[in-house]
C-alpha cells in the first residue's frame, strides 16, 4: 500500500465576526491522502469544502489541529512552511477567469511561480518549461503568448493546471476544478487530469458537489456536512452500500439516465429542509434536523467515528457500538 502523504487530524478553521459571533467552517475534521490517490470531498454549497482546500495549501491559518504532510505538520499559516513544502502542494481553482490575471500573457503566469521556485532558471529557461508545460496539458506552445480572454474556458482552465505544474507538486488540490464548465469540455479536462496523475504519479484532493463525478475519478470518497466528516469509504462501496443517512439521500438524488442505474441507487429519500448555518450548528448530530432515522440520542450527543469495514467509516449514531 502506498505510503501517506498527508494526513489532517481535528482540523478546525473558525472565523470571528464583528458581532461576536463565530463562524464553524471546518469543526474536527480527519482524512488522509496516500501517495498517488484521489481523495474525492464531496458536500454541499456552504460545507467547508473550500475552507478546507484553503487550509491545506496555507491561505488560511488553522485554528486547531494538524496538516502532516510528509511527516512535518504544517497546519499553521503558509508563511512558516518551507519553500519546498510550498511548491508541493498546489491548488487548481473552480474559475479560471478568476483565478489567471487578463492582464497577463499566459506566459507570464506560467513564469511567475518558477520566479519564486527555481530562480536558478534563465529566462530563456523559464520560457522553454512555459512552452513545455503547456503541452504538457495538451495545449499548443503558441498559445503562452496569449491572453485568457482568447481561450475557451477548458483551455483557461488546463492553462490553471499547468499553472500548478509548475513548481513540480507532489499534491495537487482540485477546487471543483470543473464546475463552471460545460459537460463536454468537462470531460476532457478530467481526462488530461487522470493522464497528468499516471504520468507525474500525482495525488489528488478532488473537491466537489457532484457524486457522479466522483465515481469515475476517486478512489475513496469521504462526504462532509456543516464542516465534518460524515462518512469516508472506498469508491465502490461508497456507491454499494452507503451509511449514513445523508450519504444516502445525496445518493438518491442522482440523475440517471436507465433503468439499471437507477435499480443501483438507494430508495428514493426526499431531501428536507436546508443545511443549516455554520454560525448556529445544531447541538449533537449536525444533521439530526433533516435526518428521518433521528433519535434523541442524535440531539444531545456528537456521533463519533467509527470504522465499520476496512477503509469504511461512519458518523452515526445508528452505527455505535458495532449496532448495525
Amino acid at each position: 500500500m502506498a505510503e501517506k502523504i498527508l494526513e489532517v487530524r481535528h482540523l478546525k478553521k473558525y472565523f470571528s465576526l464583528r458581532n461576536g459571533l463565530i463562524v464553524y467552517a471546518v469543526d474536527d475534521v480527519g482524512l488522509d491522502i496516500r501517495a498517488g490517490e484521489t481523495l474525492g470531498l464531496v458536500g454541499e454549497s456552504g460545507s467547508g469544502k473550500s475552507t478546507i482546500a484553503y487550509v491545506l495549501v496555507g491561505m488560511y491559518e488553522a485554528t486547531g489541529g494538524e496538516i502532516v504532510y510528509r511527516g512535518d505538520n504544517i497546519a499553521h499559516n503558509g508563511l512558516y512552511r518551507t519553500m519546498k513544502q510550498k511548491g508541493e502542494i498546489q491548488i487548481v481553482f473552480q474559475d479560471p477567469g478568476s483565478s489567471l490575471n487578463p492582464k497577463r500573457t499566459i506566459r507570464k503566469s506560467l513564469k511567475a511561480p518558477m520566479a519564486v521556485h527555481d530562480r536558478g532558471l534563465s529566462r530563456n529557461q523559464m520560457n522553454k518549461r512555459a512552452e513545455d508545460l503547456l503541452e504538457e496539458v495538451g495545449l499548443p506552445a503558441e498559445f503562452a503568448d496569449k491572453y485568457p480572454r482568447a481561450l475557451g474556458g477548458g483551455e483557461r482552465q488546463l492553462v490553471s493546471v499547468a499553472r500548478a505544474l509548475a513548481t513540480r507538486p507532489s499534491l495537487m488540490i482540485l477546487d471543483e476544478p470543473t464546475s463552471a464548465l460545460d459537460v463536454s469540455v468537462q470531460a476532457k479536462v478530467i481526462s488530461k487530469l487522470t493522464d497528468l496523475q499516471s504520468e507525474l504519479g500525482l495525488s489528488y484532493l478532488f473537491i466537489t458537489h457532484d457524486l457522479s463525478l466522483m465515481r469515475n475519478v476517486a478512489d475513496r470518497v469521504a462526504i462532509l456536512y456543516l464542516g465534518r466528516i460524515c462518512e469516508q469509504a472506498p469508491t465502490a462501496d461508497f456507491f454499494e452500500k452507503p451509511l449514513h443517512p445523508y450519504t444516502q439521500m445525496l445518493l438518491s438524488s442522482i440523475p440517471v439516465a436507465t433503468r439499471e442505474e437507477e435499480a443501483l441507487k438507494p430508495a428514493r429519500i426526499v431531501s428536507s429542509g436546508e443545511i443549516p448555518s455554520p454560525v448556529n450548528v445544531p447541538s449533537g448530530c449536525a444533521f439530526h434536523q433533516r435526518c428521518r432515522d433521528m433519535m434523541p440520542v442524535c440531539e444531545r450527543d456528537r456521533p463519533l467515528m467509527s470504522e465499520i469495514s476496512p477503509g469504511h467509516a461512519v458518523c452515526c449514531h445508528l452505527y455505535a457500538n458495532g449496532s448495525f
